[in-house]
C-alpha cells in the first residue's frame, strides 16, 4: 500500500488520448491517473480501457503512483472498467480512483471486486489501493465511514465542481469564492471535513483541480489555502500547473531544515548524552515532545518530496 508516498501533484490524463499519455511520462508529477470517467466520451470508453492497459504495461512511469479513474457506480461502465484494467494490468497499477462516492458501500464493492480479481489472476491481494472521490453532500456526510470502509483506502480526494453543483452553490468558477460571499471561506467546512476524516483514518487528503489552467496566480492562491490547511496534494490538469503545485505542497527549504534540526536536537537533548531533558532550547526556541510531533509532519513532507538539508544541527560541545 502506498498511502505515505508523496502525492503533491496528481496529473489527470484522458485515457482515450495516446498523445497525452505519452507526454505524461516525462512530467515531474508524483502521481497520475488515466481517466475513464469525465475525460472520455461514452462511445470511446471501451477503446480507452484497452489503451490504458497497454500504457500501464508499457511502463516508463519513473516511480510515479500509477492510478486509473473508473466510472461512477451509477453508470453501466464501472464493472467492466475494473475487470478490464485490473485483469490486464493489475501488476502495474497502484490505485483506483472511484468517483462520486456517496456511501461506504461503494468502497466495499470495489474492495470485494478487486479481491476476487486478484485471487483469480494471482495478484497480491490488497496491494491495489482505493482513492474515493467526494463529490456530493451525501459523500461528505458519510465521509468517516467511507474513509474507514476498507484498508485499501489510500487517500480521500475532493471533487470540487460536482460538489459545488450538488449543494446548489451559485458559482461557475471552481475554487474562488462564489459571488456575494464576502466573509470567510465558503469551502472551509468542506475541506476541513475531508482533511479531518482522512487524518482520523490515517490516509492522505488530496485537493481537486483548478480549472483555469493558464491562471497560475489563481492556482497558487487556491492551492495555497489547502496546502496551508494540511492537504497532501492537488490534482493538475495541465503541465503548466505542475511546478506551482509541487512547490505549494512541499515545505519551504528553511522550514524543512528547521524541522529536521528540531528532530535531531530533541533526540540528543532527551538522550543521556544530552542530559535526558524533556524540554530544551534550540537557539531562542523551546522544544519539547509537541515540537517533535509538529516537526515530524514537515520533515515527513520534505523527505517524501526528496528534499535535502542545507543547514544541519550539531550538538553543543561544551
Amino acid at each position: 500500500m502506498d498511502g505515505r508516498r508523496a502525492r503533491r501533484s496528481c496529473l489527470a490524463v484522458p485515457g482515450s488520448s495516446a498523445k497525452m499519455i505519452d507526454k505524461a511520462r516525462g512530467l515531474a508529477v508524483d502521481q497520475f491517473f488515466l481517466d475513464l470517467e469525465d475525460a472520455v466520451a461514452p462511445l470511446a470508453k471501451a477503446e480507452a480501457r484497452d489503451r490504458i492497459v497497454g500504457a500501464l504495461n508499457e511502463g516508463g512511469w519513473d516511480g510515479k503512483i500509477r492510478s486509473v479513474r473508473v466510472n461512477a457506480l451509477d453508470t453501466e461502465w464501472t464493472y467492466r472498467d475494473v475487470v478490464t484494467v485490473v485483469e490486464g494490468a493489475g501488476a502495474e497499477l497502484d490505485t483506483i480512483v472511484l468517483p462520486k462516492v456517496s456511501t461506504p458501500d461503494h468502497v466495499r464493492w470495489l474492495d470485494l471486486t478487486l479481491t476476487q480479481i486478484e485471487r483469480a489472476t494471482g495478484l497480491e491481494v490488497g496491494r491495489i489501493g482505493i482513492e474515493p472521490q467526494i463529490e456530493d453532500a451525501a459523500g461528505l456526510v458519510a465521509i468517516d465511514a467511507i474513509a474507514a470502509a476498507s484498508p485499501r483506502v489510500a487517500a480521500l480526494v475532493y471533487g470540487p465542481a460536482d460538489f459545488m453543483a450538488s449543494i446548489n452553490m451559485r458559482s461557475l468558477v471552481v475554487g474562488h469564492q462564489p459571488p456575494g460571499y464576502d466573509v470567510g471561506d465558503a469551502y472551509h467546512y468542506t475541506l476541513m471535513r475531508i482533511l479531518i476524516a482522512a487524518r482520523a483514518a490515517g490516509v492522505q487528503a488530496i485537493d481537486g483541480p483548478y480549472l483555469q489552467i493558464k491562471d497560475v496566480d489563481g492556482l497558487r492562491q487556491v492551492g495555497g489555502r489547502t496546502a496551508a490547511l494540511g492537504f497532501d496534494g492537488k490534482w493538475v490538469l495541465h503541465p503548466a500547473q505542475v511546478d506551482a503545485v509541487n512547490e505549494l505542497f512541499s515545505p519551504r527549504q528553511e522550514d524543512y531544515d528547521h524541522a529536521e534540526n528540531i528532530l535531531d536536537a530533541y533526540e540528543w537533548h532527551t538522550s543521556a548524552a544530552g542530559g535526558a531533558r524533556g524540554a530544551a532550547m534550540l537557539g531562542d526556541e523551546m522544544i519539547d515532545e509537541a515540537s517533535r510531533k509538529m516537526a515530524l509532519v514537515i520533515a515527513g513532507k520534505g523527505r517524501a518530496a526528496g528534499m535535502t538539508r542545507t543547514n544541519p544541527w550539531t550538538p553543543p560541545t561544551d
